[in-house]
């Protein structure tokens, strides 16, 4: 057995993010990547989704204890018919320093909330 080197949890209200994205439209940006934009762009709500993934990357920086890092560096992919983290930047050396190999995610929503947890190994 692989053992955990980390864990992280988060939660966010999904009205809080878009409210954040009216009014900053650049912050999407700032926050995901392009395929990420994308791949919430597809969906009917795609605040909802990009909350998620907001979620995501702060439960990674949780379990890898970042401190200074870019939310970017954070990238939600399609695993095989789950989500999975691609490290790259500041995250990814973080990562390699505390030899974890990998980082699995998981994402929920409800109409009103967005959480993830991160289990770093």
């Amino acid at each position: 057995m692989t053992p955990v080197k980390g864990v992280g949890i988060d939660q966010l209200e999904i009205e809080r993010l878009e409210r954040a994205l009216a009014r900053r439209p650049r912050l999407a940006e700032r926050l995901f990547t392009a395929a990420e934009r994308s791949y919430a762009a597809e969906r009917a709500r795609p605040a909802q989704h990009l909350a998620a993934r907001f979620c995501a990357k702060e439960a990674v920086a949780k379990a890898l204890g970042l401190e200074a890092w870019a939310f970017t560096d954070v990238e939600v992919v399609r695993g095989d018919g789950a989500p999975a983290i691609v490290l790259h930047g500041d995250a990814a050396r973080a990562a390699a320093a505390l030899g974890v190999t990998e980082v699995k995610v998981s994402l929920t929503h409800t109409r009103t909330d967005a959480s993830a947890v991160a289990i770093a190994t």
